[in-house]
This record gives structure tokens, sequence and C-alpha cells, in this order.
């Protein structure tokens, strides 16, 4: 058996498979108690880069019969990964590759500043119209739903973070493969209006169940019931969130190959393999011959013969992958290597020095800002391959020589 049963009582079982990989306690906990929920349906399964997150455990697969929880799906809604590969071989590149992280940045915007309000860093000042034509497709939706949730406009600049990277663990990288193909990644997905659209839903679930949170193992795991308006008016806001970050990455992996085009290095092409998947997200799937909602926390679709990425960190190798459709895990895969220690944790455990020698040979920020992000802070990414060989076949292993982080 390539997973491990947890049980507890009154509690679906939870199949994990973290053969060799390390799993916390708190995590474990967490997925028990989304496991107790009534909506349930079969099991969780857990991912080998399962670990503790912010109301729902990260590298969670969740299907519900009826209801989906909001905090499940998490405020990130449609992060998830875009990855091409290119005609250009390794020679082709230059030496020294400062310039081409350069171009990158600066034909992405990337990071906060200014509490994310006017001069942001990470916005656009002046809409490209690339972004702003791509924008007249989301904004009759956008509109709506803020026709019916005017707070869902406040501070969420969606125009202005179209086609831009965010923070935290977002990133772009060029990363050659196992035959010196050159490829381009990105990581990122709805950006603020996503995290509003998240925020507000998990409030209003909280609501609508206040009669019954007490009884929840975790008030964070409140569900919106099918057949409610909240629910509708939840699976209306998220469809649309998980679109905008689809486009998002569509946008930045459009302006990264026309930044890259610029820099003097040969013709190249740019479509011989292009993956564009989320990792935070939920949609109506068929399992077990029943129709159910999946939410996918942190983890990847892996239906037979569909193609995901699995990246690993700042100086650690990725993976692009081809789903085996394993009916136990719902046709899923972990999304990254995950984190083995928290943000905090790792500034206070690792230095710039520790960070420079993990990130030798990559083309990359080397401060005490990125400490949180440092390879060391992440679980290891073969060990987590190896967890999930009944998943996923490997198709091209990637290892980064940039990396631009948020």
């Amino acid at each position: 058996m390539a997973y491990q049963m947890i049980t507890a009582r009154d509690a679906r079982p939870i199949k994990a498979w973290v053969e060799g990989v390390y799993m916390d306690d708190n995590a474990r906990e967490q997925l028990i108690n989304t496991a107790r929920l009534p909506v349930i349906f079969k099991w969780v399964a857990a991912m080998p880069d399962v670990h503790w997150g912010m109301g729902a455990t990260v590298g969670s697969v969740v299907p519900t019969q009826y209801a989906i929880i909001p905090a499940a799906v998490g405020v990130d809604i449609g992060c998830g990964m875009c990855a091409v590969r290119t005609t250009l071989q390794a020679r082709h590149l230059p030496d020294n590759l400062k310039p081409l992280r350069s171009a990158i940045e600066r034909a992405v915007p990337h990071g906060r500043s200014h509490g994310g309000s006017r001069g942001d860093q990470g916005a656009w000042s002046d809409v490209p119209d690339t972004c702003l034509e791509a924008f007249t497709r989301l904004a009759p939706g956008y509109e709506k739903l803020v026709r019916r949730f005017p707070g869902l406009s406040r501070n969420a600049h969606p125009l202005e973070h179209l086609g831009t990277l965010g923070t935290g663990n977002h990133f772009i990288e060029v990363c050659l493969d196992e035959e010196q193909h050159v490829w381009f990644m990105l990581h990122s997905g709805s950006r603020g209006v996503g995290n509003r659209i998240g925020t507000l839903f998990i409030e209003i679930a909280k609501q609508d169940m206040r009669a019954h949170l007490k009884n929840l193992p975790d008030a964070n795991l409140a569900y919106l019931q099918e057949g409610s308006p909240n629910f509708a008016a939840y699976v209306e806001a998220v469809s649309w969130a998980q679109d905008y970050a689809r486009l998002n990455r569509e946008l930045m992996m459009s302006a990264v190959i026309a930044a890259v085009r610029k820099l003097g290095l040969p013709g190249f092409e740019a479509d011989a393999m292009v993956v564009n998947c989320h990792h935070n997200y939920v949609q109506k799937e068929t399992h077990y011959g029943e129709e159910v909602y999946v939410t996918r926390k942190g983890a990847v679709s892996a239906r037979e013969g569909e193609l995901g990425i699995i990246p690993g960190s700042m100086g650690a190798r990725s993976y692009i992958v081809r789903g085996k459709g394993n009916p136990e895990s719902f046709c899923s895969c972990s999304h990254g290597a995950g984190r083995r220690c928290s943000r905090e944790e790792a500034r206070r455990r690792f230095s710039v020095r520790d960070h420079e020698a993990a990130t030798e040979g990559v083309e990359c920020r080397k401060d005490r800002d990125v400490i949180d992000e440092t390879p060391m802070a992440y679980k290891d990414i073969d060990a987590v391959m190896a967890a999930q060989a009944d998943l996923v076949d490997v198709v091209h292993t990637l290892k980064q020589v940039v990396c631009v982080k948020g």
C-alpha cells in the first residue's frame, strides 16, 4: 500500500502519501478535523507535501457532497503553475545571467510596497494594453459580483494586478531540463481580488453556520451548503477567480517570453510544451460513480495522461509530470515540496550565508528578505516525488538557473 491510513474517532479515513516524508502533528490534527465533517465523501487524501495551513491543510484533497468549504479552497484562489518549453538551449544563454533576471523583473511587477496602495511596486501604475484588453473578458463577471458584494472591491485592484506576480512563494524561473532545453516557469494566482473573495466567503460560511459552529471541530471549516443562495454565489465567484488566475499566468508568461526575446539571444519558439494548472481550487468531478466537489488545497489534478507541474524550491529540481489517474488520491498529486518549517522559523534558523550556499549557481536574490523562501525551509523534493510514485510519472526534470521572487 503506497499510502498510510490515518484514522480517528468520528472521522472519515485519511489516506496520506507520506512514506519517507516528514508530516508534523499540527497537519495531522488539522486533517483529522477536516475528516470529521459530515459532508466529506469517502476519505480525505493527503499529498507528500502536506503541512499545516491557515484555515485548512496545505497538500490536502477534500472531496465533499452537497457542500464546499471556502477555507479549504483558501484565499489564493486559483494559485498554480505555468511552464513553457522553448527551442533555446543552455548554450544560447549568456554566461552572466543577471541581465536576464533584470529583464524579467522589469517586465513583470512583483513584490509589494506602500501597503499595497497607490505606488505599489507589485501592481501596474500604467496598465499595458494587453492586460487592459484581457480584463474586458473578466470585467462583466467582476462587476456582477461587486454589485452583490460591494466589499469585494475594497483594496482588490483586479485590473492593476492582472499580469503581476505577487509576493511570498510566488516566483518566475528560467530552467534547464535533462536535454538542456530552456524552460520558463512561474507560480502565481488570483492576487488581491482572489484574497478578497476567499476572505469574504469564509466569513459568510461562518455566518451561515453560526448556529452550528460549536459542533464543528474548527470554525474555519464552516461550509456552504448546495442549494443555498450563498453557495451559488460562491461557486460563481470562485470560478471567476480561477479564470482570473489562469489568465494572470498566461499574461505573465507572454511578458517573460517577450522580455527574453529582446536580449539578443537566437530566435526561439516557446510552445514546444505548455502546462498551466491550478493547485488551490475547487471543481465538480465524478469519483466512484458519484458527482462530488473536489477541493485541492496545495494539490494538482493528476488524471490519467494529464500534465502537471511539481516545483521544488529556489535551489532544488522541479518536475513536469503526467498523471496516473489513481482513484484513491481522487486523481491528484502534490503541488510542490511543501514547507518543512514556518517562515518565522526559517528566518530564525537560517542565515544569508546558508541561503547563498543552498542557491549556488542560481541567479537570484540572496538577501535577508528571502530567507523565509530558502531551500532549507522546504521538504526534500526527491523524497516527495518518491512518496507519490503511484500518482504520477516524471516527464521532465528541471533545474533553475534564474529565479525571480515576489
